[in-house]
Formats: structure tokens, C-alpha cells, sequence
């Protein structure tokens, strides 16, 4: 375990694009360490990673499959070792498939879209609790799950599944807030909306949020650094009574 600083640790699931890279990028100039796990795409985590390191603050990247429960432990151990502690897990991975309707989608497209979406921020939140817990003689901590506009709005003719799998992780995100309230930990949820990310190419259409951004009120799409400023002022001491929240980044809709 590395005891060299005490400068709080954040681990953002998925931080190796989208939402989750800007939120590495401004963790780091807020002052965090940061540690990100990826599955695929080494190249753009360590990218992110060299960012950090230029802010002045330390990275860790880590090759991790939020599904798999030997996986996530693997990651959490490893930021045992390098860092000795955790104070803000950003639940960000995430998987879209496809636009499909409900009687065209397959068995196994649900269950991995479930498995990464809804059951593996819970195997996060998990590791996370046992060290951040007053219970587990931990220092708190804050979690932020990242659900989306699609678990109120159902996403029809298009991601049900996808929209399926938010609302399970705000279902959680409610039951573990009161759960842990007591333990020193906080638990909040972010809904963004139509954000500018290359998710949507996974949908099967790049330019998706161009395609609707004259329905959002504000008339345009989100930054990922707009919800990363969301993300990082309920990670913070600012948002200290904060717990079992719904921020929506949404321009509106």
C-alpha cells in the first residue's frame, strides 16, 4: 500500500471515453488521484491516464469487466495496493446496443446489458462500501451512479432494455443511499441526457443527438464536461447533505 499521499482517490468505471474521461480530466485539476477501468480500449484509458498525470496527480488504469465479481475485486485490490484508499466511485461504464424493438431483441443482448448496467455498478458499490464504510473502520466516502434520462422517458422503439437496466440502477441507487446514510457514505445518481459521446455509434446511429436536439428545451445537446461538473459537485464537500439523489443533466427534457 502506498501511504506517500493522502490526496483523495477517485475510480471512475468506463473512464476511458465519454463521460468518464471528462470527469477524469476534471477530478484531476480538482485535486483527485484517480484511477479508471476499461475493458477494451486501452489506448484511449491510457490517454486519459497521461492527462492526469500532467494535471500533477497520480493513475491508475485497470483492465476490468464491471460484470465480473473477480474482476471488480481484482481492481478494488489493486487500488489497495497502489493508492491504500478510496473516497468517490463514479459508476460510469455502461453498454447500448443496437435500436431494436422489444420482440426483435435477443436473450443474450438483455443479459449482458443487465449484467453490465444494472448488476455491475452493485458489485462496485460493493467493494466500495467495504472500505469506505465506518463499519469497516473506513473514512466515508461518496458514490455516484450514472443512470440516464432513458429510465423516465423508457427509451420506446429504440433501447428499452437499455432503459430497463437505468432504472434498476436508480432503484438501487435509493436503497443503498439509506442503507449506508449512517456508515459515512452518500449516494447520489446522475440522469444525462442527450450527451455528445460516442455511445450513440454503438446504437447504430453517430449522430443521434443531433437528430433530436430541437426536442430538449434548451435546443442542444450536453457536454460530457457538463455532467462531469454534476458528477464532481456531488462527489464533493459541497454536496455533503446530499444523499439518495436524482440530478438530472438533461437541458430540460
Amino acid at each position: 500500500m502506498d501511504t506517500l499521499s493522502q490526496t483523495p482517490l477517485i475510480l471512475i468505471t468506463g473512464g476511458g471515453r465519454g463521460v468518464g474521461a471528462a470527469t477524469a480530466r476534471l477530478a484531476a485539476a480538482q485535486g483527485y488521484d484517480v484511477a479508471i477501468s476499461f475493458v477494451s480500449n486501452e489506448s484511449a484509458a491510457l490517454a486519459v491516464a497521461a492527462d492526469v498525470e500532467a494535471a500533477g496527480r497520480r493513475a491508475l488504469t485497470v483492465r476490468a469487466d464491471s460484470a465480473e465479481p473477480e474482476q471488480v475485486a481484482q481492481l478494488f485490490a489493486e487500488i489497495d495496493r497502489v493508492f491504500g484508499r478510496i473516497d468517490v466511485l463514479v459508476n460510469n461504464a455502461a453498454m447500448l446496443a443496437r435500436q431494436s424493438r422489444l420482440e426483435d431483441l435477443g436473450f443474450e443482448r438483455m443479459q449482458r446489458i443487465f449484467a453490465v448496467n444494472a448488476i455491475g455498478p452493485i458489485l462496485c458499490a460493493q467493494q466500495a462500501a467495504k472500505r469506505m464504510s465506518y463499519r469497516h473502520n473506513g473514512r466515508g466516502g461518496s458514490v455516484i451512479n450514472i443512470s440516464s434520462a432513458s429510465a423516465r422517458l423508457g427509451s420506446p422503439g429504440e433501447y428499452v432494455d437499455y432503459a430497463a437496466s437505468k432504472g434498476a440502477v436508480e432503484t438501487f441507487t435509493t436503497g443503498f443511499a439509506k442503507e449506508v446514510a449512517r456508515d459515512g457514505i452518500r449516494v447520489n445518481c446522475i440522469r444525462p441526457g442527450h450527451i455528445y459521446t460516442d455511445m450513440h455509434a454503438s446504437g447504430g446511429e453517430p449522430g443521434r443527438v443531433d437528430r433530436v436536439k430541437d426536442s430538449i428545451p434548451m435546443g442542444r445537446g450536453g457536454q460530457p464536461e457538463e455532467v462531469a461538473r454534476a458528477i464532481l459537485w456531488l462527489a464533493g464537500a459541497e454536496a455533503s447533505f446530499v444523499t439518495g439523489t436524482f440530478l438530472d443533466v438533461t437541458g430540460g427534457k
